[in-house]
Order: C-alpha cells, then sequence, then structure tokens
C-alpha cells in the first residue's frame, strides 16, 4: 500500500472511532434557568429572619401571613396586598436567571437565592398605601 493510502484509511478510521464515540443520550448539561428554578419552586413565607422592606422601612407587619409560591410559569400570593396579584404567570427576563418578569409588568430582581432563603428586589411606581407604599422593595422570604 502506498502512503497516502494508509493516511487514508486511518482518517476514515478515525471518523468511525469518532461518530461511534458519540452517545446521543449523554445527559445535557441543565441552564442556568434550570438550576436556579429549582431552588425557587415552592412556597416562600415571612419566617423568624424574613422581612418585607420599602426603601430600608420594615413594612413586613403590613403583610402579616404573606406568602409567594412558584410553580413552572406560574405564582401565586396570599396577604400580599397589591404588591402581588393573587395569581400569575411568570417567565425569565434573560438566560443568566437574575431576573423575573412577572404578568402584571412587575420585574423582579433575585438578590440571593439558596434551597431556604429567598432575597429578591423591585421597584413600585404608585398605589395608596393599603396598595402598599410606593419605593423600592426588598424581600427576604424563607421555605
Amino acid at each position: 500500500m502506498k502512503k497516502r493510502e494508509i493516511i487514508t484509511i486511518l482518517i476514515i478510521l478515525g471518523l468511525i472511532l469518532l461518530a461511534f464515540s458519540c452517545n446521543p443520550d449523554d445527559p445535557i448539561e441543565p441552564s442556568l434557568q434550570d438550576l436556579t428554578y429549582e431552588n425557587l419552586a415552592g412556597e416562600w413565607a415571612l419566617g423568624q429572619f424574613s422581612s418585607i422592606k420599602v426603601d430600608g422601612a420594615d413594612v413586613s407587619a403590613n403583610y402579616p401571613g404573606f406568602s409567594l409560591s412558584f410553580a413552572e410559569g406560574t405564582y401565586t400570593t396570599t396577604n400580599a396586598g397589591n404588591l402581588f396579584s393573587p395569581n400569575g404567570t411568570w417567565e425569565w427576563t434573560d438566560t443568566d436567571a437574575t431576573q423575573v418578569n412577572l404578568d402584571d409588568g412587575k420585574v423582579i430582581s433575585i438578590q440571593s437565592l439558596t434551597t431556604s432563603k429567598f432575597v429578591f428586589s423591585f421597584i413600585k411606581l404608585d398605589g395608596p398605601v393599603r396598595a402598599g407604599l410606593a419605593g423600592s422593595y426588598t424581600i427576604t422570604v424563607e421555605k
């Protein structure tokens, strides 16, 4: 055999080995959204180390029994006044999974999220006192 034929055969064998070494059943790495959603899903409530603050002032007493639950693409709240709708839909704003758009137009920025503690913020532009003061909100809730 000539050197050229040997090289051609080796290249073909290499391509065949490469094709068989790729397993279509290899698991796909989860996205940041998937990983973040694993922590986000479920019910979050005001607990011992939780608070609702507007411009740094604690207003948690205005929301006794507040809770927020996330499921795939939906959310529900309890005792949220007019800060949040009783239920609605949500979606990620980008692939970084650092912000969520709610169906009412509110953008929630995730400050910190673990399996047991969720800190997020948003801006409320208007509304009467009963609905929640206008300002910059930071909410810390627990599972």
